[in-house]
C-alpha cells in the first residue's frame, strides 16, 4: 500500500504515513494506488533564425534603404513559420519589430527626399561660392608670381604656367621658378581652369600678360569668370566667359 499524499510505501494495516504523517484511510480489499507521475517539463521552443535576421535588417534598413526590403520579407516569412510550428519556433516579437522597422524606412523616404531637395542646391551654391573665392585668390597669386618672375629673370613675363611651378625641386630657374604650387601650375584647381594669354615682351611695347580663370563645368563648379593683367586689377564676367571678361569685364568689387 502507498500513502495518498506523498506516495511512500507503507506496511500493511498502517494508520499513519511514517514519512509525512498523513492518516491512512483503508478501504477493505482495495489497496491505495500510488500518486500520478509528475508531468514532464516542456522544452523551450527554438528561436527562428529568420526572425533574428528580420530584426537586424530592420535596424540597418533605417540607415540603408534597400536592406529594409529584406527585413519585411524575412519578417513575414518567419511569422508564418512560427504560426505553423505549434510552439516549436519562437521569435514572433522580433519578426514583428523587423517588419515595423522595414515599413518605417519606406515611410521616411518622402521626408528624406524633401530634405535632399532643399539641401543639395544649397550645398551646390556653397561649393561654387568656395570655388569662386579660391579662383580669385589664385589669380592674385599668379599676378604676384608674374611680377616676381619679371624682376628675377629680367626677360619679361611668362605665358607658360608650368614655368611658375616646380616647388620642391633643387633650385629655381626660368623654366621652373617655384613661385606657385604645382596644382595651380597645372592649370586646374578647385573646379577652375587657369590660363596665361597674350604675353608681350619687347623693347617698344613693354611687357604684358593676361591671366584668366573660368569654371570647368558652368553652373556646377562655378558661375563667374575672372581675369587680370599686368595692372593686377581683377575683373569678372557674370556669364563665365573668359573672353568677355578680358574684353569688357567690370572690376571685382
Amino acid at each position: 500500500m502507498f500513502c495518498s499524499k506523498c506516495g511512500a510505501t507503507l506496511p500493511e494495516n498502517s494508520q499513519f504515513c511514517n514519512r509525512c504523517g498523513q492518516k491512512i484511510l483503508l478501504v477493505p480489499g482495495q489497496p491505495i494506488a500510488p500518486p500520478p507521475p509528475a508531468p514532464l517539463p516542456i522544452e523551450a521552443g527554438e528561436t527562428s533564425g529568420k526572425a533574428i535576421a528580420s530584426l537586424l535588417t530592420g535596424i540597418f534598413g533605417l540607415l540603408i534603404f534597400p536592406v529594409a526590403i529584406a527585413a519585411i520579407i524575412l519578417g513575414h516569412m518567419s511569422r508564418s513559420e512560427i504560426r505553423k510550428s505549434n510552439g516549436r519556433l519562437k521569435g514572433d516579437g522580433m519578426a514583428t519589430a523587423g517588419v515595423v522597422m522595414g515599413y518605417g524606412a519606406f515611410a521616411i523616404i518622402p521626408f528624406i527626399l524633401i530634405i535632399a531637395a532643399i539641401a543639395i542646391p544649397n550645398l551646390l551654391r556653397a561649393r561654387m561660392a568656395a570655388n569662386e573665392a579660391s579662383a580669385v585668390g589664385s589669380v592674385r597669386v599668379l599676378n604676384v608670381a608674374e611680377i616676381s618672375y619679371l624682376s628675377t629673370y629680367r626677360a619679361g613675363y611668362t605665358c607658360n604656367l608650368s614655368s611658375l611651378g616646380g616647388k620642391g625641386e633643387s633650385s629655381p630657374s626660368s623654366d621652373r621658378a617655384q613661385l606657385v604650387d604645382d596644382l595651380l601650375a597645372s592649370g586646374q584647381k578647385s573646379g577652375y581652369r587657369f590660363e596665361l594669354r597674350n604675353c608681350v615682351n619687347s623693347e617698344t611695347d613693354g611687357h604684358k600678360y593676361q591671366v584668366v580663370a573660368y569654371p570647368l563645368v558652368g553652373n556646377q563648379t562655378g558661375v563667374r569668370a575672372f581675369c587680370s593683367d599686368e595692372t593686377a586689377v581683377i575683373r569678372l564676367d557674370a556669364s563665365g566667359s573668359a573672353d568677355d571678361c578680358l574684353a569688357n569685364g567690370p572690376p571685382l568689387q
